[in-house]
């Protein structure tokens, strides 16, 4: 009786599917970001570089491959995340509504240090923002660096970007976009400190 009491007490919010995904796709960003930074020092947009110390590969043909293989993971994890979130309706659980007031509500509550996070089983607006403005930054990251790796063979989505040098800028400012959210999201890990073991053991205790 007392073991199905402490079961009872725990609620599930993170599926495995959704626990694995988050950590391969952990690993892949941080590479694709570091190793990215090192392919921008060799041809800058902007009139800075990056410190050395701070990306991967040690020279462009090396930042390159570490790219390219972080990239492949990442693309292949992301589809088994989109997919399994579509079909097992867990983007329109956990991510539906986004509604702007309450987006801009919960994002000054908390700034102010105010939000409430009880039921860590669910997303507040600012969270479901965040996610999914994640998401659509990681699609462009990804949509940007197709054009610029095969510009001739996805002609298209050069066009669609203004052209070569502009799909350059629009793959720094999504990669500065989904930097941005992942800090964000880590200071609030470090805010809410709980929510990190959920991530790996999928469980939270039921809120009082």
């Amino acid at each position: 009786m007392k073991l199905a009491e402490k079961e009872a007490d725990w609620v599930r919010i993170h599926p495995l599917v959704v626990r694995i995904t988050h950590w391969v796709n952990v690993v892949a960003v941080l590479v694709m970001v570091f190793s990215g930074w090192r392919i921008y020092n060799a041809s800058p947009i902007f009139d800075f570089v990056f410190p050395k110390a701070i990306t991967l590969g040690g020279w462009l043909g090396g930042a390159i491959q570490w790219h390219f293989a972080a990239m492949w993971l990442f693309v292949l994890n992301g589809l088994l995340y989109v997919g399994y979130g579509i079909v097992s309706g867990h983007f329109r659980r956990k991510l539906l509504p986004i509604r702007p007031g309450e987006v801009l509500r919960d994002v000054l509550g908390a700034l102010r240090g105010k939000l409430a996070h009880d039921d860590l089983s669910v997303y507040n607006a600012a969270q479901r923002a965040a996610y999914v403005s994640l998401i659509l930054a990681l699609v462009v990251l990804v949509l940007s660096g197709l054009a610029i790796w095969k510009p001739v063979q996805f002609y298209w989505l050069a066009w669609l970007m203004g052209d070569f040098d502009n799909a350059r800028v629009v793959h720094f400012i999504a990669m500065a976009a989904t930097v941005a959210i992942v800090l964000a999201h880590v200071a609030m890990v470090v805010l809410v400190p709980r929510t990190f073991p959920t991530m790996i053991t999928g469980k939270t205790r039921r809120p009082a």
